[in-house]
């Protein structure tokens, strides 16, 4: 099993900036790739983010690609997300994920291995 605790979000402004972090536990970290998804009121989770299990292989979504940084620190199982440039449509619970396989992380969300509880973003326009 992994466990997967996200860092609580929080409230900011349009055009603000945001870290998320995830810790993980339980496995090897480096054995998994690590994605940031989101959902939105009423919405499908959607991807955010991924990178494979090095970190050489990083991939986003257009909305936002120029916005958004992962990354992460094998040594200390963690998973960042810094938001930059935030919009109010950027408004969602941020999901952070474990996978072998970033093809997974990318593709379908439903074969993910394993999920954080969430943390919430809110953007004030």
């Amino acid at each position: 099993q992994v466990q997967l605790v996200e860092s609580v979000g929080g409230l900011v402004q349009a055009g603000g900036s945001l870290r998320l972090s995830c810790a993980a536990s339980g496995r090897t970290f480096s054995d998994y790739a690590m994605g940031w998804f989101r959902q939105a009121p009423g919405q499908e989770r959607e991807f955010v983010a991924a990178t494979s299990r090095s970190g050489a292989i990083i991939y986003y979504a257009d909305s936002v690609k120029g916005r958004f940084t992962i990354s992460r620190d094998n040594a200390k199982n963690t998973v960042s997300l810094q938001m930059n440039s935030l919009k109010p449509e950027d408004t969602a619970v941020y999901y952070c994920a474990a996978d072998p396989s970033i093809a997974t992380m990318k593709a379908d969300y439903n074969g993910i291995d394993y999920w954080g509880k969430g943390t919430l973003v809110t953007v004030s326009s």
